[in-house]
């Protein structure tokens, strides 16, 4: 059974920085794309940052500039690191990876989510 696991999400004054980290477990055999998406109160999920295998990364138009995502091939972890954060930023924050796992000898091809973790930029 493969997991995404977010951590670092938590209370932050405008202008503020904060690193959420996404640890990806189980029979994984190899990662393409991963990102990190966010949701609002009452908003729709949107893309915030995406980055392929190779380290070639996009990013939503409100976060460039302000927001840095990276990943950890050898630990199967995506960082986004947010500086120069605003209200706006509040949200939950997920972990989204496409992967390619084993289950019973068979290769699958899934994209996974995380459970979400909590920004809140608030003075």
């Amino acid at each position: 059974q493969v997991q995404l696991v977010e951590s670092g999400g938590g209370l932050v004054q405008p202008g503020g920085s904060l690193r959420l980290s996404c640890a990806a477990s189980g029979s994984i055999f190899s990662i393409n794309d991963m990102g990190w998406y966010r949701q609002a109160p009452g908003k729709q999920r949107e893309l915030v940052a995406t980055i392929t295998s190779g380290g070639s990364t996009n990013y939503a138009d409100s976060v460039k500039g302000r927001f840095t995502i990276s990943r950890d091939n050898a630990k199967n972890t995506v960082y986004l690191e947010m500086t120069s954060l605003k209200p706006e930023d509040t949200a939950v924050y997920y972990c989204n990876a496409d992967i390619l796992y084993s289950s019973l000898d068979v290769l699958h091809g899934m994209d996974f989510w995380g459970k979400g973790t909590l920004v809140t930029v608030t003075s």
